[in-house]
């Protein structure tokens, strides 16, 4: 398997769902999907951030009518579906099925013209870059894909070769055993968040559980729970 790694930066104003996340710091976004065929298109995206922040994300989230894929300055035509199937505080996750395209320049759906069998995407979000992840079987047609990609980009648009690379394995936060529960997660992102795990701390148990408005037994309980799954987790992949 190759690992084909590329970043596209945006202008402000180029993309309405970038400019959310340029506005809005806290705001992270990680993304799986999968290209049936040039017209067909899913997508799960889980994306994180403070309370006030994802309210502003939620609309754009189901908004089947937001372009969140497109590359180039063309409209799309075709037919969008999305449904929320995660909301938690500090995390929503968010499933898209694209399908009848016409006409939409995605780097899924330019990818699916070059490369043949199974391919897979991962992506991230943070300010004014995303980055691609695209995993294929064989690597003979990535420089037609290269070309066509910086060609296609809309005005705004920069385009960042990153690392092609032969892997054995591909980590996704996504594709991930969910060991955690969503309450432990949300009280560890949390601590993560405001200094918890740092030296000196910068926050106190009793902190986290005021802003959470949960005892602090139960604030403590959680924390200790997800870091031990998470220590587990560790042991095991080093195994």
């Amino acid at each position: 398997m190759y690992d084909f790694s590329f970043e596209i930066t945006y202008n402000a104003g180029a993309d309405e769902y970038v400019d959310v996340f340029m506005q809005r710091e806290s705001l992270r976004s990680e993304a799986i999907y999968s290209c049936h065929d040039p017209s067909e298109l899913w997508t799960l995206e889980s994306v994180t951030g403070d309370p006030g922040d994802l309210a502003v994300i939620d609309q754009l989230l189901l908004d089947e009518s937001v372009e969140r894929e497109s590359i180039s300055d063309r409209e799309c035509n075709l037919s969008r579906t999305a449904s929320l199937l995660t909301e938690e505080q500090r995390r929503r996750v968010a499933y898209t099925y694209v399908s009848d395209r016409d006409h939409c320049e995605t780097v899924p759906f330019i990818t699916a013209k070059y490369v043949d069998g199974g391919v897979l995407f991962q992506q991230s979000r943070t300010g004014d870059t995303v980055r691609w992840r695209v995993l294929v079987q064989d690597d003979s047609k990535i420089g037609f894909l290269y070309d066509t990609l910086s060609a296609k980009l809309g005005e705004g648009l920069s385009f960042s070769f990153k690392h092609l690379t032969e892997i054995d394995r591909w980590d996704s936060g996504l594709l991930s055993p969910v060991d955690i529960r969503a309450e432990q997660r949300e009280v560890l992102k949390l601590a993560v968040e405001r200094g918890y795990f740092e030296t000196p701390r910068k926050v106190t148990l009793d902190e986290l559980a005021d802003e959470l408005a949960l005892p602090r037994s139960t604030v403590s309980y959680r924390l200790r729970r997800a870091t031990a799954e998470l220590a587990k987790r560790f042991a095991d992949q080093q195994l």
